[in-house]
């Protein structure tokens, strides 16, 4: 089911009441987007209820498009700041997952206004509906919050540095530790409330189009094209595929003792850029029997003409917290993210080469890894 509801009129015959029956129902806020719908699918499977709430900024239809003939799904198309739909929404469900975000490096650098109004304003009106209703909710914050942070693993507890304002990748760290800011302070007025910081977190239905970096690296090794790593690719990532993401997202939703805490969620195995550009090269030759794309170095300035970057050398969660209270951690490891997101890139690419099982025997013997070549003239 979906509904579009524009303009304020249309939703005041909106009943103002929570639904009271035997199945669950949860409200995902940017239910239509990569984490959001792997989330709906486990929920639905899990029993549940579920509305997605989405405008279709950077989610996509498509990501929900097998689920629009569940009974128990349905789509709002709208804008989580719209407080009157907000509060409509969230008076029907027992559980708020607050996912609906500006995401991305170049989404970020290119709306910097836009992005916080969504990420700070929407999480308030978020907030304040489940608070008037009395309704569970969980934040979704980000691993960026920890900013230059050099202690390794990083703790939730860990003292938080960010760059100069002046650089606007920052504004996306700043505005989701003010999320957490709220969050918790709801939580101090009685509101269940649990945030959650997401590390790196890759796999189907994910694009390159916001400077995500393991699905730019696939399409461009599947289309035979340079893969450019931003700067000296010495700096590392934990990446974790989202279905590890939704089960600790879920076992957080059932716990009564999460409320009123901050948890990582994130893999611990660690991978410098430019290996996983090698990786994912390996990767894509093996399956499709092609000439392998080139690795390119190119610098922050070229990448971000436009100034205003700064990166993050190393991210690394401690996940001893979640661990202790849930007994999660991941199950899938980064050979299994690359074979996931391979096959789903291809298909969207309408490659029909690739073919899984020549990922596995890709994946069950060590790969030669090319070498870096040179930036191209021009760039």
């Amino acid at each position: 089911m979906v509904n579009a509801l524009p303009h304020a009129d249309a939703r005041s015959t909106r009943p103002a009441f929570r639904l009271r029956s035997r199945q669950r129902r949860a409200l995902i806020t940017g239910g239509a987007g990569f984490v959001g719908s792997h989330l709906a699918e486990s929920l639905l499977e899990l029993g549940y209820a579920v509305t997605a709430l989405d405008n279709l900024t950077t989610g996509r239809r498509e990501n929900v498009e097998h689920l629009l003939g569940e009974p128990s799904f349905e789509l709002e198309i709208g804008d989580v700041v719209d407080s009157r739909l907000t509060s409509a929404l969230v008076s029907r469900a027992d559980v708020v997952f607050h996912l609906a975000a500006a995401v991305g490096v170049k989404l970020i650098l290119s709306d910097p206004i836009g992005s916080l109004r969504t990420n700070v304003l929407g999480t308030e009106s978020v907030l304040r509906a489940a608070h008037d209703c009395r309704v569970k909710v969980l934040v979704a914050s980000t691993s960026e919050v920890y900013g230059k942070a050099v202690r390794l693993p990083q703790r939730e507890d860990d003292d938080l540095r960010l760059g100069a304002t002046s650089l606007h990748r920052w504004s996306y760290a700043a505005g989701k530790m003010l999320d957490e800011f709220l969050g918790l302070a709801y939580a101090r007025l009685g509101l269940p409330v649990v945030c959650f910081r997401l590390f790196n977190t890759v796999g189907p239905r994910q694009t390159g189009a916001y400077g995500m970096v393991v699905p730019r690296f696939v399409d461009a090794a599947l289309c035979g094209e340079p893969i450019y790593v931003y700067g000296d690719g010495s700096q590392s990532r934990c990446f974790l595929h989202v279905l590890d993401a939704v089960k600790a997202i879920v076992q957080l939703e059932r716990s009564e003792s999460a409320p009123g805490n901050v948890f990582n969620i994130g893999s611990t195995e660690s991978v410098t850029i430019l290996d996983l550009a090698r990786r994912v090269v390996a990767a894509v030759g093996a399956s499709n029997g092609g000439c392998p794309s080139q690795i390119a170095l190119l610098p922050y300035a070229d990448a971000y003409p436009e100034g205003g970057f700064e990166d993050i050398r190393r991210r690394l969660p401690d996940i001893s917290k979640i661990r202790l209270l849930t007994d999660w951690r991941p199950r899938l490891a980064l050979d299994d993210i690359l074979r996931d997101v391979i096959m789903a890139r291809a298909e969207a690419l309408g490659l029909t080469e690739v073919t899984g099982e020549e990922i596995r025997e890709w994946n069950a013997r060590p790969a030669a890894l090319p070498a870096v070549g040179a930036i191209p003239a021009g760039l």
